[in-house]
C-alpha cells in the first residue's frame, strides 16, 4: 500500500514522532493509523508518541522582525497545558526555536527539527524536554515573510497565544514610519476580526458558490420570487465580502472607513503605490495549520 504524505503528516501531528519514523510505521502497518501509533510506542521513537491521545493546544506564538523591517517570522510552539507553556523550560525552548529560524531560515518544520543551533539539535532538545516535562510538545508551524521593496510588520496579542504578520509592498518614497503604524493597525485588525483573505479575488470559487447556494435556498424558503433570488444572493455576497475580506472590512478604530481606505489615503497623501500584499494569522491550535 502506498503511504501518502498527508497520512505521514497526520501521524506526525498526532504523535510528535519524526517524519521518517511515521512513514516507516505506516508502511509496516499497511496504513493502519492506530497500529502505526502502537509501533511508534513500542519502538520508543519519541516520548510524545506515548501521549498520542493527548492534544497539544497550549503554547506560544512568537515573532521576530529584522532591523530593516523587510523580513519577519511567526512561529507556533505547542504543549498540552498552560502550566507548561508558562514554564521557563518551555519558554526557553520556544525562544531557541525562533532564534534558529532567524539564523538558519529552514524550509519547513522537518528541516527545522534537524537544524542545530550552537551545539543543540532542535529535535534532540524537543525530545529531551518532552521527557522532562512529561507532555507532548510540538513545533506546529512557522512562516517567514520577506519584502524587497516594502515592509513586514508583526503583532503579538497579549498572552502570546495569537500572532499576526502583515506585508506591504511597493512602499515608494512615502513616510515609512507612518506606513508601519498603519500596518500595525491592520495587524491588530487581523487579530480581532479574523478575515479569510485580503481581497475578494482570493476567496476560492467553490466557497463563493456554496455561499450563493445557501443564500438562494434561504430566500426561496422565505417565499421570495424565483426571479429575484440572484439579486438577493448578490447583495448578501457583498456583505460576506465586507465581513471576510480584510481590505473591505470596516476599520476597528474608525468604522466610517474600510481597511483598504487606510492604504488608499496613504498613497494619495504621498503619491505612492503601496499595496497590502498578505497577512498571516497564527492562533494556538486553530484550523489554519
Amino acid at each position: 500500500m502506498a503511504i501518502t504524505a498527508e497520512q505521514v503528516k497526520l501521524l506526525r501531528d498526532k504523535t510528535g514522532a519524526g517524519m521518517m519514523d511515521c512513514k516507516k510505521a505506516l508502511t509496516e502497518t499497511d496504513g493502519d493509523f492506530d497500529k502505526a501509533i502502537e509501533v511508534l510506542r513500542k519502538k520508543g521513537a519519541d516520548v510524545a508518541a506515548k501521549r498520542a491521545e493527548r492534544s497539544a493546544n497550549e503554547g506560544v506564538v512568537l515573532s521576530n522582525v529584522s532591523d530593516d523591517g523587510k523580513t519577519a517570522i511567526l512561529v507556533e510552539v505547542n504543549c498540552e497545558t498552560d502550566f507548561v507553556a508558562n514554564s521557563a523550560d518551555f519558554q526557553g525552548f520556544a525562544a531557541l526555536v525562533l532564534d534558529t529560524i532567524v539564523k538558519s531560515s529552514p524550509a519547513d518544520v522537518d528541516a527545522l527539527l534537524q537544524t542545530t543551533n550552537g551545539n543543540v539539535k532542535i529535535a534532540d532538545e524537543l525530545q529531551r524536554l518532552t521527557g522532562k516535562v512529561g507532555e507532548k510538545l510540538a513545533v506546529s508551524r512557522f512562516d517567514i515573510e520577506k519584502s524587497n521593496d516594502g515592509i513586514v510588520v508583526d503583532y503579538i496579542h497579549q498572552g502570546a497565544k495569537l500572532g499576526v504578520l502583515v506585508k506591504i509592498d511597493n512602499v515608494g518614497a512615502g513616510d515609512k514610519e507612518e506606513l508601519k503604524a498603519i500596518a500595525k493597525d491592520i495587524a491588530m485588525q487581523v487579530a480581532a476580526m479574523r478575515p479569510l483573505a485580503s481581497y475578494r479575488e482570493e476567496i476560492p470559487a467553490d466557497v463563493i458558490n456554496k455561499e450563493i447556494e445557501i443564500y438562494k435556498e434561504i430566500a426561496k424558503k422565505e417565499g421570495k420570487p424565483e426571479q429575484i433570488l440572484e439579486r438577493i444572493a448578490t447583495g448578501k455576497l457583498n456583505k460576506y465580502y465586507q465581513e471576510n475580506c480584510l481590505t473591505e472590512q470596516a476599520f476597528i478604530k474608525d468604522n466610517a472607513k474600510s481597511v483598504g481606505d487606510l492604504i488608499t489615503e496613504y498613497n494619495k497623501k504621498y503619491s505612492t503605490n503601496a499595496k497590502l500584499v498578505l497577512f498571516r494569522r497564527f492562533h494556538l491550535s486553530d484550523e489554519n495549520k
